[in-house]
């Protein structure tokens, strides 16, 4: 069976015996986990050849042909859209990756792009035995930036492995084993996405919006310094990396890294991470109701837009966009407004 048919027909089942694209979300009462984070790609099916045929992800859902919500949301033509799918670790509905494949699309977001371009960066994906999938992974002819994995310990005393894998549409996969910390792995031995990496060029006020805006929790805060992590992130002598994570400490996926470049400046590529662009483009979160949201939104200054009621792959609900002050795009879904 060809492969798209093949991908189509596993769909169908999973909806039809187990419910799996039918379950109830699960709605936070605030912002808490970002539940998708949206990839422009140039061909699905090499999308899905890496996501669930290597790392073992599920397709949730797929679509073929043009989405008029989805269109009116990002404000392009719905004919703009030929393909997309839903996937995911298991049952999670937190850190899920909804790829849209564009027609004639824009280029890379992060084509040609330095590692310290100021735009959405990296995607992780946990790893339960880095030495393990490494070796795989090279045998499969799998290329990473690095001729192997790196070892550090952060200033709080956790110890990770990491390496990182270019990818399809000039995303950067970041392979990560948090030494000592299960994850719900694949059968193939993955899990994600974890973290979704940005790059600000001003930390502190990136961290305040994080924590007085969205009010989500630091569960991590390093800097970063030294040869191994200049080798492993590819930095010039004497450069370092105020890093950050946000989220909350009960989910598994779908936190936010805020990652401020020191001692070099990159490029601002965020207004290139719109749609029709391949490549990592923004997050969603699913809340309850918005309304608490809104108003610290509005305090802070921060322009938010209204699109109404929509029906996506990424979410059902009243649909609400901003951006960050570094200028990561966020849309929210408001399940309590469901009038149309």
């Amino acid at each position: 069976m060809p492969r798209r048919l093949g991908l189509l027909a596993a769909a169908l089942l999973c909806v039809l015996l187990l419910g799996c694209a039918s379950q109830s979300p699960v709605v936070p009462q605030r912002i808490d986990a970002w539940s998708t984070v949206t990839v422009g790609v140039g061909d699905l099916d090499i999308a899905l050849n890496l996501w669930v045929d290597t790392f073992g992800f599920q397709v949730v859902d797929r679509r073929t042909g043009p989405d008029q919500a989805l269109a009116d949301l990002w404000g392009i033509h719905a004919e703009d859209i030929v393909e997309q799918a839903l996937v995911r670790t298991g049952e999670s509905q937190f850190g899920m990756i909804h790829f849209i494949e564009f027609d004639d699309p824009d280029p890379p977001v992060r084509q040609q792009a330095e590692v310290f371009d100021m735009v959405p960066k990296n995607l992780d994906v946990y790893v339960d035995d880095m030495p393990r999938r490494f070796v795989e992974l090279s045998s499969r002819g799998v290329h990473f930036r690095t001729h192997t994995y790196s070892e550090v310990t952060a200033p709080d005393g956790t110890a990770f492995r990491e390496i990182h894998m270019p990818s399809h549409d000039a995303i950067n996969v970041v392979l990560l084993e948090v030494v000592g910390k299960p994850r719900p792995f694949t059968a193939n031995g993955f899990a994600g996405v974890g973290p979704l990496i940005y790059i600000v060029p001003d930390a502190p006020g990136e961290k305040a919006f994080a924590e007085s805006v969205l009010r989500l929790d630091k569960l991590n805060d390093n800097l970063l310094k030294g040869p191994e992590i200049e080798r492993m992130v590819g930095l010039p002598p004497g450069s370092g990396l105020d890093v950050s994570i946000w989220g909350r400490s009960s989910n598994v996926f779908g936190d936010i890294e805020i990652i401020e470049y020191q001692g070099v400046r990159g490029k601002n590529l965020y207004p290139m991470a719109v749609p029709k662009a391949l490549g990592i483009l923004h997050i969603s979160y699913a809340i309850a109701d918005a309304t608490a949201l809104l108003t610290r939104l509005d305090a802070a200054g921060t322009r938010v837009t209204s699109h109404g009621y929509l029906e996506t792959l990424s979410g059902t609900g009243r649909v609400y966009s901003f951006s960050t002050p570094a200028g990561l795009r966020i849309e929210v879904y408001e399940y309590a407004k469901t009038a149309h």
